[in-house]
């Protein structure tokens, strides 16, 4: 399955899906490292209140979103956080799939280094700030062509797309800001599978 032909389609909450146990890898700084995606969450602009690009807002930082499919996204959360995303669709169209959890499979040592904790447990990479971090992804990799020859991040399909039974749906996560859009249950982790992030649960008032 071509990831160009799959990146493109308009059904980012589909493709947000088809994304986890997906690889991720990186190689920056001379170091090598990788990780199963195992968290995603779809955004999809213009009508998503959740998305950066909601109304079709096209800013400095959001121009990115509206990029060819297979850019890569990456934005600073609360001064502190790199946060990755995959930009979908047709170009012109700013939909996107933030990656929020990984399970290692390459390099963890580097992974503990780059994240600078003693802790030896799912916190390494549980988290769409942790696992950039542990990755060595920062807003310098934003608008980069994920599907280029040379580029420092790589995503490669899984050979088996996972069933629906085998998938958790749920709310997105700290979007209470989006209003009735924060209840859409796009938000989706791989059932039982211990690297994903907190919490597990989220609700918001109505």
């Amino acid at each position: 399955m071509s990831l160009q032909k799959v990146l493109v389609s308009e059904d980012v909450v589909s493709l947000a899906q088809i994304l986890l146990g997906a690889t991720i890898s990186t190689t920056i700084g001379g170091i090598t490292t990788a990780g199963i995606i195992t968290e995603t969450e779809a955004y999809k602009a213009p009508e998503d209140k959740g998305s950066h690009a909601h109304g079709n807002k096209r800013t400095k930082r959001t121009e990115t979103l509206f990029a060819e499919a297979g850019t890569s996204y990456v934005y600073l959360c609360y001064g502190i956080h790199h946060l990755f995303n995959i930009v979908t669709g047709p170009k012109d169209v700013a939909h996107a799939v933030l990656i929020r959890a990984i399970e290692p499979c390459l390099g963890k040592d580097d992974m503990w280094t780059r994240r600078s904790i003693k802790s030896k447990g799912h916190s390494l990479t549980n988290g769409p700030g942790k696992l950039s971090q542990a990755l060595g992804i920062k807003t310098a990799h934003n608008g980069i062509n994920l599907l280029s020859d040379g580029s420092p991040i790589k995503i490669t399909l899984s050979e088996r797309q996972l069933a629906s039974k085998e998938i958790i749906a749920s709310p997105r996560v700290g979007i209470a800001y989006a209003k009735e859009c924060a209840h859409w249950p796009w938000r989706f982790r791989i059932k039982d599978n211990p690297w994903t992030s907190l919490p597990h649960e989220v609700s918001y008032e109505s």
